[in-house]
Formats: C-alpha cells, sequence, structure tokens
C-alpha cells in the first residue's frame, strides 16, 4: 500500500484565556488522501480548537520521519498525552 506524508499545523488550546499554541503534526494517510481529508482528521484530534488547522502540506516521507521525531520532544504534546494517558487510568 502506498502511504501520502503531510505537515499539519494546528493551534491548541487550553493554555489560558483567549491564549494558544500552534504545534507542527505529522501525519501519514492512504494515497488517496487529499487535503481535505487531512484537514477532517486534524480537526478531530484532541485538543486542536475550532476552526485550528492553520495549514496542511505534502511533505517526503523523510521530512515525516524527522518531524515524528521532532514531535516526542514538543513540551506541549508531551503534556498533552501524558496528562491525558494518567487522566484515563485513573
Amino acid at each position: 500500500m502506498n502511504w501520502r506524508y503531510w505537515k499539519v499545523v494546528c493551534r491548541y488550546g487550553h493554555v489560558g484565556i483567549g491564549k494558544e499554541v500552534s504545534v507542527a503534526r505529522y501525519l501519514v494517510t492512504e494515497k488517496t488522501a487529499n487535503c481535505i481529508g487531512v484537514l477532517d482528521i486534524a480537526q478531530a484530534m484532541p485538543g486542536v480548537k475550532a476552526n485550528g488547522v492553520v495549514s496542511v502540506l505534502p511533505i517526503s516521507q523523510q521530512e515525516w520521519e524527522a518531524g515524528k521525531r521532532m514531535e516526542e520532544e514538543n513540551f506541549y504534546l508531551i503534556r498533552l498525552f501524558g496528562l491525558k494517558g494518567k487522566q484515563e487510568a485513573s
């Protein structure tokens, strides 16, 4: 199966009243996916503000791999998923 790789910049909330954090997320989809489908996926991700997708760009597999490594070091994403995991365990 062939894959398409995407860089999606999303605005996340819950960082204070009227504030936001923009974070690049790196997604992989089936080859048939288009920008609109990726936009729908990104909008449904936890923490993304309403109308919070800033950009959707197709990228190479190498850029995607580098981006996934950067995601693992992103403080905001670590907190978002770390706290979510603790809440689910309760």
